[in-house]
C-alpha cells in the first residue's frame, strides 16, 4: 500500500514539473514579462500611478527623454520602457534587486545592470530638469509671497538616511545613532527644486555645507539683489534671509488671539515662516514619493548621493508634467539668470546694512498689514 501511494506521489510530481518547465520556457518567460509591463503601465494611470509614481503619459515622456537625451537605448532582450520601469519600481518602494526580478521576470544581475543604466541616463538630464529660478515680481498677489520682492524661493537641508563604511561611520553618524548624509537643497514657490548638494555628511555645519555650495564652479547661483528664505541655521547675509533670532517663529506658535503677532519682528517671522515652509513640504513629498529616500540602501556611497539626485530630478520632472501638478507660466519682470556672471553672490559674509535692510522689511510689513 506505502508503494502504490509513493510511486503515485513521484509521478504526479514529475506531471507538476513538466508543467513548470513549460511554463517557464523562453517563449512562456516573454510572454510574462510582457503581460507584467502591460498590468503595470497599460491597465490605467491609477495603476501606474501606484506602482511607478507617475501617470502613464508622463512615463511615455521620461521615457522618450532618456532615449533623446539621456542616450538610453533599447537593449537586444529589453526595451527602455521596461528599464524604466524596472528603475522607477526600486525607487517608488525600495524593492531589492531579485523581488524586482521576480516581478518582471528578469535575473537580479538584469536588474542592477539597467538599473545604473537609467540612473546614468536621468543624471544626464540635470540641466533640464533643475528649474530656472524666477523672483517675486512686484505685482505678485499671492499673500504668502506678496512681501518677499525678488525672493528667489526657499533654502534648507535634509538628513536622508544611507549606509557608509564602518571607517566612515564617524562622520555620518547623527545623534540617535543612525547614519545619514546632509543634503541642501532649494525650491520655488511651486516645490520644484532649483539646486541641490548631495554629498555631505551629518556631522557638516549647515554654514559651512553653503559656503561650498556658493563658492562651488557649478554652485548656487544668486544674482545680487535677490535672496533665498532660509532659518537661523544659516546666517543673515546677502542672498539669505532669516527670521529674528530669539522671536517667535514656527507654525504652531502662530494663533488668533492673544498669541497673535505683537510687533514688528513677531509680524516678519510669521509670514517668513509661512513661506519657507515650502522647502519643508518639497522634502516631505520627496521622500513620500520615493521610498527608497526613507530607508538605508545597500548601495556604494558613492551610488547613493547619484540615487538622491535622481529622485530629485524625478521629482521635479513629474511636478511638470503630471496634470494634477500644474506649472504655472507667469510673465517676470526680473530674470536672474540673465544677469551677467560678475553680479552673482561668490561670499557669504554678514554685514549690516543686510541687517539693516530686514529691519526695513519687517517694518513694512507690520504697517501694511
Amino acid at each position: 500500500m506505502i508503494s502504490r501511494f509513493y510511486t503515485k506521489f513521484v509521478a504526479s510530481q514529475n506531471r507538476s514539473t513538466r508543467r513548470k518547465v513549460n511554463l517557464y520556457n523562453l517563449t512562456g518567460r516573454i510572454n510574462a514579462q510582457i503581460d507584467h509591463l502591460r498590468r503595470v503601465v497599460e491597465v490605467g494611470d491609477v495603476q501606474c500611478v501606484v506602482n511607478l509614481r507617475m501617470s502613464r503619459n508622463t512615463f511615455a515622456n521620461l521615457c522618450y527623454l532618456v532615449k533623446h537625451v539621456g542616450g538610453l537605448t533599447d537593449s537586444r532582450y529589453v526595451r527602455v520602457e521596461e528599464k524604466v520601469a524596472m528603475f522607477l519600481s526600486v525607487l517608488a518602494h525600495h524593492k531589492k534587486n531579485r523581488i524586482v526580478g521576480h516581478d518582471y521576470v528578469r535575473s537580479g544581475h538584469t536588474v542592477s545592470t539597467y538599473f545604473h543604466e537609467v540612473l546614468t541616463s536621468i543624471l544626464k538630464l540635470y540641466p533640464l530638469l533643475l528649474v530656472k529660478p524666477v523672483p517675486m515680481d512686484e505685482s505678485c498677489s499671492n499673500d504668502t509671497w506678496k512681501w518677499f520682492k525678488v525672493c528667489l524661493g526657499a533654502l534648507d537641508g535634509t538628513y536622508i538616511s544611507i549606509h557608509v563604511p564602518h571607517k566612515d561611520k564617524p562622520k555620518y553618524r547623527n545623534r540617535k545613532g543612525t547614519t545619514t548624509v546632509n543634503i541642501l537643497a532649494v525650491c520655488d514657490q511651486y516645490m520644484k527644486f532649483i539646486y541641490a548638494l548631495t554629498s555631505w555628511e551629518w556631522s557638516a555645519a549647515d554654514a559651512r555645507v553653503l559656503k561650498d555650495a556658493v563658492t562651488r564652479q557649478d554652485g548656487l547661483k544668486i544674482p545680487r539683489g535677490c535672496y533665498y528664505l532660509c532659518d537661523n541655521g544659516y546666517g543673515n547675509i546677502e542672498g539669505f534671509l532669516t527670521p529674528f533670532w530669539r522671536t517667535r517663529y514656527h507654525m504652531n506658535e502662530w494663533v488668533n488671539g492673544s498669541l497673535a503677532p505683537q510687533n514688528y519682528k513677531e509680524c516678519f517671522n510669521s509670514k517668513h515662516c509661512r513661506a519657507r515652509n515650502v522647502i519643508e513640504r518639497a522634502f516631505g513629498l520627496l521622500k513620500k514619493r520615493w521610498a527608497i529616500l526613507r530607508s538605508p540602501s545597500f548601495y556604494p556611497l558613492k551610488v547613493q548621493n547619484r540615487i538622491i539626485m535622481a529622485c530629485i530630478l524625478l521629482h521635479n520632472f513629474v511636478r511638470t508634467e503630471m496634470h494634477d501638478d500644474p506649472l504655472e507660466v507667469e510673465d517676470w519682470i526680473i530674470d536672474p539668470m540673465d544677469a551677467p556672471e560678475d553680479d552673482f553672490i561668490d561670499n557669504v559674509e554678514s554685514s549690516a546694512a543686510w541687517d539693516i535692510w530686514r529691519e526695513n522689511i519687517a517694518m513694512s510689513m507690520y504697517f501694511q498689514q
